[in-house]
């Protein structure tokens, strides 16, 4: 009986399956969280060069 119980603890053990798992779960949080600081940290600024951008177009259509 004794070696039945090691056997199971040797191959659960070995079980990794769920790890990966979890690390790309981290990953993708670690992901999101840098966007959104990057969005918050440049949002303001790219909107005044893009808004800039728009209307030198509308600008040249004139």
């Amino acid at each position: 009986m004794k070696i039945v119980k090691t056997l199971q603890q040797k191959k659960l053990a070995k079980d990794e399956d769920g790890l990966s798992t979890v690390e790309y779960i981290i990953i993708l949080i670690l992901i999101a969280v840098i966007a959104i600081v990057a969005w918050q940290a440049f949002g303001s600024a790219v909107k005044s060069k893009v808004e800039g951008s728009t209307s030198n177009i509308s600008s040249l259509g004139s």
